[in-house]
């Protein structure tokens, strides 16, 4: 299993950002894919998470109504639109894969494969 995550950089509080995760040798079409931050100083987060099945989503609350996460089930790509940002989205984010589906609030473990990360950095 391969993910290449991409789409971060710099912008203004208030600015947008679309990130992408393409994976590749998925052994099953059963998985969940989650986005997770990493801040200086701060242990990584569950940001989002989708379900390749159904589709099935969850946010963490402090992204609820900014973030959105998407499937692109033909091209093996999550995206994460990220609108409305402020300073205390500023991380390094990474996607991660899991067998069978998105877990409500799933920890970092629970994951089994990961891309590299890619840098958000919100600032004025």
């Amino acid at each position: 299993v391969q993910l290449q995550a991409s789409g971060g950089g710099s912008v203004q509080p208030g600015g947008s950002l679309r990130l992408s995760c393409v994976g590749s040798g998925f052994p099953s079409d059963y998985f969940g894919i989650g986005w997770f931050r990493q801040a200086p100083g701060k242990e990584r987060e569950g940001v989002a998470c989708i379900s390749s099945s159904d589709g099935e989503t969850w946010y963490v609350d402090s992204v609820q109504g900014r973030f959105t996460i998407s499937r692109d089930r033909v091209k093996n790509t999550v995206f994460l639109e990220m609108n409305g940002l402020k300073p205390e989205d500023t991380a390094l984010y990474y996607c991660a894969m899991r067998p069978g589906f998105c877990v409500r609030g799933g920890t970092s473990s629970m994951y089994d494969y990961w891309g590299q990360g890619t840098q958000v950095t919100v600032s004025s």
